[in-house]
């Protein structure tokens, strides 16, 4: 009876170590030094050109302080190099990351994490790397069978740790396309479904992104069969990713890899241009 609600999968993470501590505490570091410098979150995101969110989630220890994120913040609230200090130890812990996924989904996080190129059509859900904190909880919580609250939260913080990805330069180049059901589908509630719109606009308008919504009203959908990724690794050979009631599968033949490919440029040629995509969003926000 003291696994019920724990998340079973097929395996379980063949690894346990102590990098989600180091970023609680480098997080709680970052919140006092921050308030010493009579700085708020927002003001710090600006000086540091970075969001407000990605101050607090950095604070709260949900997301991972970038070596360089530390190097320019430890000089705007002087930290005296307290920071910097921690660059080499954050490092490590990077190259630990890829652990903290259970074995069964770790080969895709590699070559995600090393991606060049990245493609993902969802009509489902919003795809875990455009999700907001609280829309990961959401979707963690109405899990079934019920999860644990440990095991949410550690899902959310590993879910939101792959959104780095966005962060480094140059990233890589992405293409995203929604069906507009998933945009129409308040999950969590209104004020987290309004909070996810808005993080879709900002994330469509960086140069490295291409999103684009493929409306309801087309007669012709090449992809109903759900969800796919298509991902680039640097200097490899493209490769398909799909999941299926949680269990994965990573498709690296050729043929198998090519007919997923052409199928999502068949979506892409029908769905919404990425500036039209945007403003229908903001429509739905009720901005336009």
């Amino acid at each position: 009876m003291g696994n019920v609600g724990r998340e079973e999968r097929p395996e379980r993470p063949a690894e346990v170590d102590g990098t989600a501590h180091l970023f609680r505490a480098l997080g709680k570091q970052i919140k006092v030094l921050r308030e010493r410098a009579g700085l708020s979150q927002k003001e710090l995101g600006i000086a540091a050109h970075c969001g407000e969110d990605l101050i607090s989630a950095i604070e709260r220890g949900v997301r991972t302080p970038q070596p360089d994120f530390l190097e320019r913040v430890d000089g705007l609230m002087g930290a005296g190099g307290v920071l910097k200090a921690a660059v080499d130890d954050v490092r490590e812990a990077q190259s630990k990351a890829r652990t903290r996924h259970p074995e069964w989904y770790r080969n895709y996080a590699t070559l995600e994490a090393d991606a060049d190129q990245l493609c993902v059509y969802n009509n489902q859900s919003v795809p875990g790397l455009l999700q907001t904190e609280d829309y990961a909880r959401a979707v963690f919580t109405q899990w079934r069978p019920l999860l644990d609250d440990a095991t949410i939260e550690k899902r959310v913080a590993d879910r939101l740790a792959r959104q780095q990805i966005f962060e480094p330069w140059p990233s890589p180049t992405f293409s995203f396309i929604l069906d507009e059901s998933v945009l129409l589908r308040p999950i969590g509630g209104r004020t987290v479904h309004h909070q996810q719109l808005r993080r879709l606009i900002d994330v469509g308008r960086l140069r490295t992104v291409q999103l684009q919504v493929m409306p309801l009203d087309r007669e012709e959908q090449p992809s109903l069969d759900g969800p796919f990724t298509l991902v680039t690794p640097k200097g490899r050979q493209q490769v398909a990713y799909l999941e299926t009631h949680t269990y994965p599968r990573l498709i690296t033949d050729r043929e198998e890899v090519s007919v997923l490919s052409i199928r999502y440029g068949i979506i892409q040629s029908q769905a919404l241009r990425p500036g039209e995509s945007l403003a229908l969003i903001e429509k739905m926000l009720g901005e336009r």
